[in-house]
């Protein structure tokens, strides 16, 4: 009897051994290589930055952030293992103490639950197994964690886990859930935050702390009681984490630069160089975008907007509720649900008005007040030009029930002289849209970009793709382009009316200046200073259409998009703002070329660089050496007398440096003397720029520079409308220009333009443009080109076009008047 139990034991347990073969030999050739976890790359985010490191955009549908197993708390590693496997570091990937467990429970239960799950199981399933609940996929489950613990070491195993698993919220991994639950890193979360996020990967949505807070709680403790037990924590610090509220709260990507525009861009271009993999490789983007520079061009763009808005008065609210539809904060929350937060202004809902005062409700702060500082601004819109009479009362620009817009209005600067409080105002989205982009003229580099008032109401980047006529925004490049053919600053043309009745005209085309007014034969520098329209166009005439349109592009504009007659002196061609930018980059340079760029450096997820940029850049220095195929120079002696070698792609130089330097001192009279004097108010001498408005006040402009900044503005309506009487590139877009440079030029010396070689400075007459007399008591000093001198007047003498025996192609008077 004892024989035949032997052997049927025996039997029994070669079976077993066979069956347990015959499964090996089954689903071992069905799984994948584990070796692959040793070079697994977890599916990363795009991340773009600025170029001092400041997070602008994350792309992807997983958020994470891997972390390496020693920069993880050991009481995050604790509080996992006792949620999860707390017998992790003695098992050989499989705790065959819990399969029979969860066996037991199945014969019990008649129901297949999952159950028994190892870390090094869940990782096995995570990377390579579908999560479906079957028994073949379970024995795969097993077979290949007891491989894993063969490969990798625990805290190789657990490092993966702790990546990998889902969290909920799209967070993957415990670096991300930290962020999105509590808005810190690991290191910062406390015992009770640290359980709360243990607890998750049994059921991510079921114990979610924003989803479902109650069950989370539930969970949490849970977490908190198997630590107590284990020995991980002192009772002391159990108590205090178990008696901890729910802080866990949705915290979006940690966004520290304004700039979705720029992000957008960035995304863009890798999606159309690398494809749909840029999302998911962990890819660091660098760009060229300063932080500063950008959230001081963020505030700017909307600060002008909302200043135009208030010169052309309230158009009313955005929706209106009965007070019995608003009675509670959860109705109130409800009311404001279609209604978020754009340009920094909130969205409130009125709950009482007083005789000069409102009382509003907001998600965020509950109840504000709005005094009558506030308020007295709202007169109403009746027309591009017309607003109604003053408000006497809140109640002549609310009720109770409206839903409005309001931002905090800060106080004055401290050294006021009796500082006063801020307050909050009320606003309304601004209609009017606007631009800003600014550049580094040295290389191109895009330091700040602004598509438009706010990204989420429109998506529309108007620096690239909105094509607008630039007004007297374009005549500095007529003007550079009548130096080369041979005028000068102090040549005249005639300001005065002028008729074209030509074939092909549907109407007679009689421009005129923006001041309806005349003056005669003007000098070129006075001409632009205050932007004369008919100087311009009569100019053009001179040099020739064909000749304007050639030289242009050595600005960058495509000759083919801009308008083959006379009203491309006034800017008539549509450009975008980009475009125009690049243009003022070559005037602001001294001459080069450079292109404009927004991506420094491309990184993959072990940081390996794919892409660093090499743009063309200025090198005024490579003009006075010679330098071999390589770029270098040529010999031993002029590299060290150099101080500096010159870049890889040195930048073409497109106009002569004597062009480009009276260009730049007549465009800073614009700012001393002329249509920018408002920019006097940064109080440097270092600027220039020139100001733009296009007929009936449908766009306006201001580009400006110094040798180191370069900016362009625009004022707008994306559909094309007149903005109102006054509103030119004076009044609605320098003011944007002059907030963003205050900014950018803050702490940066004055930096002027090198005068070049080839310069004369002389005495002239200013109502000639001939050289004065020695005893001329008007006389005033102007800069010509060598060759270029006009002669010594007498009374019937006036300078026209180019002087002296070199003309360079300049035309007679009678050309002109």
């Amino acid at each position: 009897m004892l024989r035949i139990a032997f052997y049927s034991l025996l039997l029994a347990g070669l079976l077993g051994v066979l069956g347990v073969a015959g499964i090996v030999w089954y689903i071992v050739p069905q799984l994948p290589p584990v070796e692959a976890l040793r070079e697994v790359h977890l599916q990363t985010p795009l991340r773009v930055f600025s170029r001092d490191g400041r997070l602008i955009a994350e792309f992807g549908e997983k958020r994470r952030n891997p972390v390496a197993i020693e920069d993880v708390p050991l009481v995050m590693k604790q509080a996992f293992l006792a949620a999860e496997d707390d017998r992790f570091y003695y098992h050989p990937g499989v705790d065959w103490m819990a399969i029979a467990r969860a066996m037991v429970e199945l014969v019990q239960t008649r129901e297949k639950r999952q159950g028994g799950s190892t870390i090094t199981m869940q990782v096995a399933r995570n990377f390579f197994l579908t999560p479906e609940k079957t028994y073949e996929r379970k024995l795969k489950e097993i077979v290949l964690a007891v491989v894993i613990e063969r490969e990798l070491t625990k805290d190789e195993i657990l490092e993966l886990y702790l990546n990998k698993i889902f969290l909920g919220h799209r967070a993957y991994g415990v670096g991300a859930a930290a962020q999105v639950y509590y808005g810190r890193p690991l290191g910062e979360l406390d015992l009770a935050e640290v359980a709360m996020i243990a607890g998750l990967p049994k059921a991510p949505s079921r114990t979610n702390p924003i989803s479902n807070p109650g069950a989370a709680m539930e969970r949490r403790n849970y977490v908190l009681a198997r630590m107590l037990k284990l020995g991980f924590i002192e009772p002391a610090d159990y108590e205090v984490a178990l008696a901890a509220p729910n802080t866990a709260e949705w915290h979006g990507q940690a966004v520290e630069v304004p700039a979705p525009h720029v992000a957008e861009m960035v995304r863009d271009r890798l999606l159309d160089e690398y494809g749909e993999i840029a999302y998911t490789a962990g890819y660091r983007v660098t760009t060229t975008v300063d932080s500063r520079l950008q959230d001081a061009a963020e505030q700017a763009v909307r600060a002008a907007l909302i200043g135009y808005d208030h010169r052309h008065g309230y158009r009313g609210v955005e929706a209106h509720f009965e007070p019995g539809e608003i009675a509670d904060d959860g109705a109130r929350r409800a009311a404001l649900a279609a209604h978020p937060m754009l340009g920094g202004l909130a969205a409130a809902l009125v709950v009482a008005v007083g005789e000069q005062s409102a009382t509003v409700w907001t998600r965020d702060q509950g109840e504000l007040e709005l005094p009558w500082d506030g308020l007295k601004w709202a007169r109403k819109r009746l027309g591009t030009d017309a607003v109604g009479a003053a408000p006497k009362t809140a109640a002549d620009v609310v009720a109770v029930g409206d839903v409005v817009r309001i931002r905090f209005r800060e106080p004055p600067a401290a050294d006021a002289a009796e500082p006063a409080p801020g307050y909050w105002q009320l606003e309304q989205l601004p209609a009017v849209e606007g631009a800003l982009v600014s550049l580094d003229p040295h290389d191109g580099a895009i330091r700040a970009l602004v598509g438009g008032f706010d990204y989420d109401r429109s998506k529309f980047n108007r620096v690239l793709q909105a094509r607008r006529q630039p007004g007297s925004n374009f005549k500095p490049f007529i003007y550079s382009a009548a130096l080369e053919k041979g005028f000068t600053a102090a040549s005249f043309i005639n300001d005065a009316p002028i008729v074209f009745d030509e074939p092909g005209l549907e109407s007679a085309w009689r421009p005129e200046n923006y001041s309806g007014q005349y003056y005669g034969p003007t000098r070129l520098r006075e001409a632009l200073i205050n932007s004369r329209n008919l100087v311009s166009i009569r100019l053009l005439r001179a040099i020739g259409v064909d000749y304007a349109l050639e030289y242009v592009a050595r600005f960058g504009f495509h000759p083919d998009e801009l308008p083959r007659n006379l009203s491309m002196a006034l800017g008539s061609g549509e450009v975008t703002p980009l475009q125009l930018v690049s243009g003022y980059a070559v005037l602001a340079n001294g001459g080069y070329r450079v292109e404009p760029y927004f991506i420094q450096r491309i990184e993959d997820g072990d940081g390996e660089p794919l892409f660093e940029a090499s743009p063309a850049t200025v090198c005024t220095v490579c003009e006075q050496v010679e330098l071999d195929d390589d770029g270098e120079p040529s010999d031993l002696e002029t590299l060290v007398s150099m101080q500096h070698l010159p870049p890889q792609n040195p930048a073409p130089r497109v106009i002569a440096a004597e062009n480009a330097w009276i260009m730049n001192s007549m465009m800073q009279d614009v700012i001393k003397f002329g249509t920018g004097r408002r920019a006097r108010s940064l109080g440097r001498q270092d600027l220039a720029g020139k100001t733009g408005t296009t007929n009936d006040q449908k766009d306006a402009w201001f580009s400006g520079f110094n040798a180191n900044v370069v900016t362009t503005v625009w004022v707008g309506f994306d559909r094309v409308a007149p903005l109102g009487r006054r509103e030119t590139g004076a009044q609605a877009a320098l003011p944007m220009w002059i907030d963003f440079m205050k900014v950018a030029l803050d702490g940066m010396p004055e930096a002027t333009m090198e005068r070049p070689p080839g310069l004369v400075t002389v005495r002239i007459d200013p109502d000639t443009g001939l050289l004065a007399g020695a005893n001329n008591p008007n006389a005033i000093f102007e800069s010509f080109r060598e060759g270029h001198v006009p002669p010594r007047g007498d009374s019937g003498s006036a300078a026209m076009g180019g002087s002296g025996s070199d003309r360079q192609g300049s035309v007679m008077p009678e050309q002109l008047f």
